[in-house]
């Protein structure tokens, strides 16, 4: 049961029909995370901070926290804003498994407050337009 208190998840699972080291590629080298997430200076490092500017103007400060090649990435998200609304401290995580018709891809961002539906329901649209254009980027380098 969720109370009012606890925070919420984004969570977004799609089967995707290529193998986890080409969606891995996808997810960690900068020139295609800026071509279906956002501009950025990325390294798959643990401890990288590192920002990914959205072409909206905003800038979200983010430091890598977990890195297992092809299987786990997680990393902190954070967006300052004047509005509390709008301010977010999250953690994006993905994770990679393998199916037989290629990899499932689940990606679980957390930290939404109950007071931030507006983010909240951003982020679900957000990650799904994500995930297509990361779909389309991985149909075109096939």
């Amino acid at each position: 049961m969720t109370t009012a208190t606890q925070a919420r998840s984004v969570v977004v699972e799609r089967e995707i029909a290529h193998p986890p080291d080409k969606l891995w590629r996808a997810l960690t080298q900068p020139h295609l995370i800026a071509e279906w997430l956002m501009k950025n200076d990325f390294a798959p490092v643990v401890g990288h901070r590192f920002n990914l500017r959205g072409d909206w103007g905003g800038v979200l400060d983010c430091e890598v926290l977990a890195i297992e090649p092809n299987r786990t990435l997680s990393y902190s998200w954070d967006f300052a804003h004047d509005d509390p609304a709008f301010a977010l401290k999250s953690t994006v995580t993905f994770t990679l498994t393998p199916t037989p018709r290629g990899t499932l891809l689940r990606m679980e961002q957390d930290g939404f407050r109950p007071d931030q539906k507006q983010a909240f329901g951003g982020a679900r649209a957000g990650w799904q337009q994500f995930f297509g254009k990361l779909e389309e980027l991985l149909a075109r380098a096939a």
